[in-house]
């Protein structure tokens, strides 16, 4: 079925009284050509399984539906939403499976089954940047490419360069295994209701395997103790990671070639990953 052949977004969420929860982080994107631009990031969807989580009403949903994605699933948590959802999938009953579940819960490359997978969702505010991280963990990424929405505060966190205001545990673990661009930012007033901060969309993808840093929990608990105290030193901040191994932060920032007294937002992604080595080294060598 044609896109222009559907009932108007706004009139499917007057019909099924849909207003957008905060406690959930939603809001609503109505525009068809903003949804269109969009969709359109993630390439050639005409042979990928595509993810979409927290689709809403549906809006993204139909854009990724009239670009061809060969077939998508769909992950939503409010159960409000499955009734206005499941006239799209009368619409396009052989392109389309809804999941109501939690998307922090699900087996996403189970769910999308075998072949190219792309994610592309608009995700809730309150939980994206979990989302996110749980995505990147995955050994190896399952993914093509990830078309993600996030409050343009934290797109620009994930997209950060070492030495500014933004750089941070974010960039470090997300630049660790993919390639990040920021390619547009949305206003709020495109979303009904409009949130109190614009939005923008990142752009992610997989690393070559021999470029990805094979131990993001390592990455994790280094970057967690450095930027958990951004003011102090690398030789101070690091002590709750070096309580795990059998030596102190200083011969951890030592081995690992650089100054103790340095900042973490002054330590580059490749010195984040020395530093994590490092420390899976020493934690080993403890454990023995």
């Amino acid at each position: 079925m044609a896109d222009n052949q559907l009932p108007p977004l706004r009139d499917v969420i007057a019909r099924h009284e849909l207003a957008a929860k905060k406690a959930f982080g939603q809001h609503f994107l109505l525009d068809l050509n903003l949804t269109a631009k969009i969709a359109s990031f993630a390439g050639d969807m005409s042979r990928a399984s595509v993810l979409e989580v927290g689709p809403g009403p549906g809006g993204l949903t139909r854009a990724i539906l009239a670009a061809g994605a060969q077939h998508l699933t769909l992950v939503e948590k409010d159960a409000r939403f499955i009734p206005a959802l499941e006239e799209l999938h009368t619409a396009y009953p052989d392109q389309l499976t809804i999941t109501e579940n939690d998307a922090l819960r699900t087996d996403d490359a189970a769910l999308l089954g075998p072949g190219e997978r792309v994610i592309l969702s608009n995700l809730p505010y309150n939980v994206g940047t979990q989302i996110l991280i749980k995505w990147i963990q995955a050994d190896p990424i399952w993914w093509r490419c990830a078309v993600l929405m996030f409050q343009r505060e934290v797109a620009e966190r994930i997209v950060a360069k070492v030495n500014t205001k933004a750089y941070g545990r974010l960039a470090v673990l997300s630049q660790s295994r993919c390639q990040c661009q920021l390619t547009l930012r949305v206003p709020a007033a495109a979303f009904t209701p409009p949130p109190k901060v614009e939005s923008a969309i990142v752009v992610l993808e997989p690393l070559p395997p021999e470029a990805c840093f094979d131990d993001i929990k390592a990455l994790e608990i280094i970057t967690a103790s450095a930027f958990g105290q951004r003011r102090k030193t690398l030789r101070r901040s690091l002590g709750q990671a070096a309580n795990h191994t059998n030596i102190s932060s200083e011969e951890l920032i030592e081995r690992a070639g650089l100054d103790s007294k340095a900042r973490a937002e002054t330590i580059d992604i490749e010195g984040f990953q020395t530093l994590a080595n490092v420390w899976r080294q020493a934690r080993n060598q403890s454990s023995k």
